[in-house]
């Protein structure tokens, strides 16, 4: 019986191994049940047997994701550091992640170029994960009275659409800053504002 229990939960694995490996290299768009049938080397019905649908099996690989990302974050967390140079590693981390995770780059382009609605709704979660961190975060912060009363949602919003200007966009038309140059502008416009 266990047995038979660890094989199911192996063959799920699997599953979701190959669908994550199919998403990543075609995108979401050209996913399909029999490619990743045949990347898993498992019958279309075994896959079935798990995920009812193609969207239902992405699901569990943006949960995943989450997962991933939500760790992250926790493992780069040094509650003995300041607010603000905690959130510059934190970000920094999981846009090093974000840019360099197989999954991620290919649905970025795949919502660039096609817009798929799917693709859309897994990077928007990722986002919203990343964001439901920072906020927690916040609103730490403001208990220990590191800061001042915000509205910690908008506050996380703007922190990760700051740093990814700063790190991401900035470069593309200027010289590019480097990990030490984006966390002191960061916290310095984030602590003080710019008035």
């Amino acid at each position: 019986m266990v047995e038979q229990s660890k094989k199911t939960v192996d063959r799920k694995s699997l599953i979701v191994e190959a669908a994550a490996q199919s998403f990543a290299m075609f995108g979401y768009k050209a996913t399909t049940m029999d490619l990743v049938s045949r990347i898993a080397t498992v019958g279309k019905g075994t896959i079935y047997t798990f995920f009812d649908t193609k969207e239902e099996l992405f699901g569990a690989i943006m949960d995943q994701l989450v997962a991933e990302l939500r760790a992250l974050a926790e493992r780069t967390l040094d509650r003995s550091k300041p607010f603000f140079d905690n959130l510059a590693s934190i970000l920094h981390e999981l846009l090093q992640f974000r840019e360099k995770h197989e999954l991620i780059v290919k649905l970025s382009q795949e919502v660039r170029d096609i817009g798929t609605p799917m693709a859309k709704e897994g990077m928007e979660r990722l986002e919203g994960a990343i964001i439901g961190f920072i906020q927690q975060e916040v609103e730490h912060a403001i208990e220990k009275g590191e800061l001042r009363a915000v509205d910690p949602a908008l506050t996380a919003f703007l922190m990760l659409r700051m740093y990814v200007a700063l790190a991401a966009e900035w470069s593309q038309r200027h010289e590019p800053l480097s990990r030490e140059e984006i966390a002191d502008y960061f916290v310095k416009v984030m602590k003080s504002g710019v008035g």
